[in-house]
Order: C-alpha cells, then structure tokens, then sequence
C-alpha cells in the first residue's frame, strides 16, 4: 500500500470501496508474475471477471492487465464500459486490453456515437491507441470518427458534466490521426479550433 497516493486519489474525488494506492509499476509486476505461473486463457478470464467485479481502484486496473483478449466477447467489453467508475480506469482499459480486440475498431466507432461521456472517452482513448499502430479507417469509418469528434467537441458535451477529459481525448486521438492523414491538417484546424 501506499498511504500517500491513496490520499490524494480520495483528496482528488476518486472514491473506491477500498483504494490502496498501488503503483502502475508495482500492478504489472504482479500481473507478469501471475502470468508466469502457467494459468489457462480461461482461468485468467475467470480471475479478470472476478477483480472486476471488486470495487477497487487496484483489482479494476489488474482486471485489465489479465483479461486475455481472445477470451473477452464485445458483449463484456461493453458491460465492463458502462462500469468504469473513473478516467484512470477507462485509460488503462483502453490501454492494457481494448485496443488489443479483435474487434477493437468497431468498439472504438460505437462508444464514440453513444450518448454519455464515459463510453466516448473510452471510444477515443482506444481509437488514439490504434492508431498509434497505424491502424487504417477507409472513407466511412473516416468520416464518421470525424463527424463524431468535431459534434462532440464544438456542441455535443453535456453542461452539467466535466468534458475536460473527453476533449483531450478526442484531441488526442484527432493527433494521431492526423500523422497518418496530413492532408487534413488544415481541415482539422478549422473545424477544431476556429
């Protein structure tokens, strides 16, 4: 445990059952140690399943370094999307397994058109992560992270809840798109930032 991480996460308003203030660090040697003692695919779903369900920070963020990817269906991925309880945690989903799905991309193009914050953040955060790897979106899949992106940064944030976090998701994302398609910068600029 450490006291003074946990502290500032509940200073902060990250409020878990339990909150033990666990390094990044410190998780995944734990999760390479659990690895290494030869559980079965379906032995470490079992133990994400299990972790998941436990209301804290630490048990959450393990449940995403263990998951194997193969063993996850869409239809938890989205069960576990609607119960992530806090920005770190939806990151961390979106870095340790989201992005590794088979269907990644799909997932990514449904949470950015859903209606509340936390799903698109997530969307944006495991569409920043793909193509970070040079994943490639034809015309319509283009298209529509665009048209989703420029709604939700100009009009679409809710007022009541903090969009903070989802701007800097969609900016972020937006980023690694436009590495792979300059020729949009100068669109990008316009419809962003005039």
């Amino acid at each position: 445990m450490n006291g003074v991480t946990a502290q500032s996460l509940r200073d902060k308003g990250v409020n878990y059952h339990l909150n033990w203030g666990v390094s990044l660090q410190h998780l995944q040697e734990m999760t390479a140690e659990i690895k290494t003692e030869g559980h079965t695919p379906a032995e470490l779903h079992e133990l994400s399943i299990l972790l998941w369900k436990e209301n804290i920070r630490e048990c959450k963020i393990l449940a995403t370094m263990l998951m194997p990817a193969e063993e996850f269906p869409a239809d938890l991925a989205m069960l576990w999307v609607e119960q992530t309880p806090t920005q770190e945690i939806a990151e961390l989903a979106a870095m340790n397994l989201y992005q590794h799905l088979p269907y990644a991309k799909d997932m990514a193009l449904q949470l950015i058109a859903q209606p509340y914050e936390m799903a698109q953040l997530q969307g944006y955060c495991i569409m920043a992560r793909l193509l970070s790897t040079k994943m490639v979106l034809n015309d319509s899949e283009l298209n529509e992270f665009i048209d989703q992106a420029q709604s939700t940064f100009k009009s679409g944030i809710s007022p009541q809840t903090s969009s903070i976090a989802l701007r800097h998701s969609i900016l972020n994302a937006i980023q690694k798109l436009s590495q792979h398609t300059p020729h949009l910068n100068d669109y990008f600029e316009v419809a962003f930032f005039a």
